[in-house]
């Protein structure tokens, strides 16, 4: 019988790490039903059970957590060095798919589009901007933009930007009405513009000051998704907003908006641009990656 090859190799490596063989299959680009049966063929030629799975579940077996701790970094290393070889002619082009929420979109990725493509002219940017939890393997993008909180453990991740910072703003007319709120808990007696996510849910502000962590739910006067229309609520006085700080820099520099409770707006990580931990990454995605990286050590001087 035929000794296994990398293509077999592969074949159990995504399914080792999805521990799924639906995305298995799409990260490597197979149908189900073949990926399915060249595992099974690796198992034969191999003589033992790599994998325990069911109709809602992959595990692996002894033999398998060996073959996987042996044969991984010695894969990552082929990987390395063909995709070094593969750089010496290919040229980043086709379309890049990205999705991200719409803060990283306006405050992160905007300012990097129009260096980007000059940079990289065979390149198609194709960027939805969008709240919600996407599957970006299953939804066709490439990468995608999520905070450290909700990034999957089998993708990579590299910063986009340096620390955020939530701010809460109001209108002088407003605070000249309604007074100034000193505490996250006096939100609960003020008017509030909110945002609500596309899966319908309305989180609870949370604020943090020397580790007290403190989360309220006030009632809304305005609820959109729109930044531009939440902007213009604060500054026509519609009530005291929760927003982050790149939105409103110009408007407090101005005096058009105040800010209020600094003290429990603490810095948070910025965004991360994700994507799978495929070996193989796309020549456009590559080249958006070294971008970055570029571009946040000049952030940093």
């Amino acid at each position: 019988m035929a000794e296994p090859d990398l293509r077999d190799l592969d074949v159990f490596m995504a399914v080792a790490r999805t521990r799924n063989f639906r995305r298995a299959a799409v990260e490597i680009r197979v149908s189900v039903s073949s990926l399915s049966q060249r595992l099974r063929d690796l198992e034969e030629r191999l003589g033992v059970r790599l994998m325990n799975r069911t109709t809602r579940s992959v595990a692996l077996t002894e033999a398998g957590e060996l073959l996987l701790s042996r044969v991984a970094p010695a894969l990552r290393d082929v990987g390395d060095a063909l995709d070094q070889v593969r750089g010496l002619r290919e040229v980043a082009s086709g379309r890049l798919r990205i999705n991200a929420p719409p803060p990283a979109v306006d405050l992160v990725l905007a300012p990097m589009v129009g260096p980007f493509l000059g940079l990289h002219p065979q390149v198609d940017l194709d960027i939805v901007s969008e709240s919600g939890f996407v599957d970006i393997v299953s939804a066709g993008f490439d990468a995608g933009v999520r905070y450290g909180e909700h990034l999957a453990q089998d993708m990579v991740a590299i910063p986009l930007s340096g620390p955020q910072r939530y701010v809460v703003v109001a209108s002088p007319a407003y605070l000249a009405r309604r007074g100034k709120p000193k505490h996250p808990k006096d939100l609960l007696d003020h008017d509030c513009i909110r945002a609500r996510y596309s899966s319908g849910v309305m989180h609870d502000l949370e604020f943090e000051k020397a580790g007290q962590l403190v989360k309220v739910d006030p009632p809304a006067k305005l609820i959109s998704t729109n930044m531009n229309l939440a902007m213009r609520a604060a500054l026509d006085g519609a009530g005291v907003w929760a927003t982050i700080d790149g939105y409103v820099g110009e408007a407090l520099k101005s005096g058009a908006l105040v800010s209020l409770m600094e003290d429990w707006c603490e810095p948070f990580p910025g965004p991360f641009l994700y994507y799978p931990s495929r070996r193989q990454v796309p020549p456009a995605l590559r080249a958006f990656i070294d971008f970055v990286a570029v571009w946040r050590k000049r952030e940093t001087r």
